[in-house]
């Protein structure tokens, strides 16, 4: 079932009707919708405060934590949609994974993946793993009423990427040692993690997530060929596998410019694309039968007003041809950020885009 679609033999959902899903379905809009990646939190005072001594992992498993924090921008900004406050890692800490986000630096994994031994240690995900999740998702619905909430998961290249090399990299080394030097061993890995990422999609739909996006954040650091016989099939296959509940499922990766054919190949309804690539000439390299979601540089809100208007209208113009079109940074917040900043940008957007 794709995103054009309402469930079969449901009722419309309170958010069916909304700017966000009419977008992601390439309907008609009131106006183009907005949400920023990376909105719940970072940028927010009120975020800092509530989580103020709560180490990030266990702020995750909180649910009325996690119900607040994901409602701040939206009661702060007036955004088309809420996006679900958690992290990538989130499952795979949930499968019993030994890591940890330490700030200034991000996941670091204490003993990294790479034997075919190692896989054992990556075990099916359940719905019990993460019934914080479950919670907090209903608290929000109740909360959000014809808001969509966005779910998310991290794409099985960027997990694997984590894993395999114990935190964060520029080179990614030992990941592509194991997808160039041993493709049996890096195709299982991919394959387990797809997976534990389609489970990790699966309790968020089921709760209530309205949408679900897919993370890749560090697929652009592959050539097009290697992607597609290294990535592509996982990534496939985990929007397979929520493609039967019919909600709209997106698919975004950092500097994939060179990629955005492939990942709208991957079965996404919506390809995000970051701002390296305008708008107009993205959707000349996915094809058509997709909405697009992007793509205005996060380091433009740190300039005035009437410069961010400058830009913003240039995104719109760029995407005023598209089939539907979700505003949206083309990476995430930046902790610094003016919070006035994305208000007066969802606004600015809402009236320059009011039908």
């Amino acid at each position: 079932m794709s995103a054009n679609q309402s469930p079969t033999g449901q009722q419309p959902t309170a958010t069916y009707d909304s700017a966000f899903m009419k977008a992601c379905r390439r309907e008609p809009v009131p106006h183009t919708p907005v949400w920023f990646m990376r909105q719940a939190g970072r940028s927010l005072p009120e975020y800092h405060k509530v989580r103020e001594g709560i180490p990030m992992l266990e702020s995750c498993t909180r649910p009325e934590l996690v119900a607040e924090i994901t409602l701040q921008p939206v009661r702060r900004h007036g955004v088309d949609a809420a996006v679900y406050f958690s992290d990538i890692v989130v499952p795979l800490k949930a499968i019993g994974i030994d890591l940890d986000i330490k700030p200034g630096v991000g996941p670091v994994v204490e003993k990294p993946i790479r034997t075919r031994a190692d896989l054992a240690r990556l075990r099916d995900l359940t719905p019990e793993d993460v019934s914080y999740v479950t919670e907090a998702i209903g608290l929000l619905t109740a909360e959000l009423g014809p808001t969509p909430l966005i779910g998310f998961a991290g794409a099985p290249f960027t997990l694997a990427s984590y894993l395999v090399e114990g935190g964060p990299s520029r080179t990614y080394e030992n990941a592509k040692a194991i997808m160039y030097g041993d493709p049996e061993l890096w195709a299982d890995l991919l394959d387990r993690l797809a997976d534990i990422t389609a489970a990790f999609l699966k309790v968020q739909i089921e709760a209530g997530a309205s949408a679900v996006q897919l993370f890749d954040s560090w697929a652009g650091a592959l050539a097009p060929a290697d992607y597609r016989r290294s990535v592509l099939p996982a990534s496939s296959k985990v929007l397979k596998a929520v493609e039967g509940y019919g909600v709209p499922r997106i698919h975004f990766g950092v500097g994939t410019g060179e990629l955005l054919q492939l990942m709208g190949e991957a079965g996404a309804d919506v390809v995000g694309v970051d701002y390296r690539v305008a708008l107009d000439e993205a959707a000349r390299r996915v094809g058509p039968g997709k909405a697009l979601q992007g793509n205005l540089d996060p380091a433009v809100l740190f300039a005035s007003t009437a410069a961010v208007e400058a830009k913003t209208r240039e995104v719109l113009h760029d995407a005023k041809d598209l089939e539907g079109h979700i505003f949206n940074l083309g990476h995430g917040v930046m902790p610094s950020t003016d919070p006035d900043a994305l208000t007066r940008l969802t606004e600015f957007v809402h009236t320059e885009t009011a039908r």
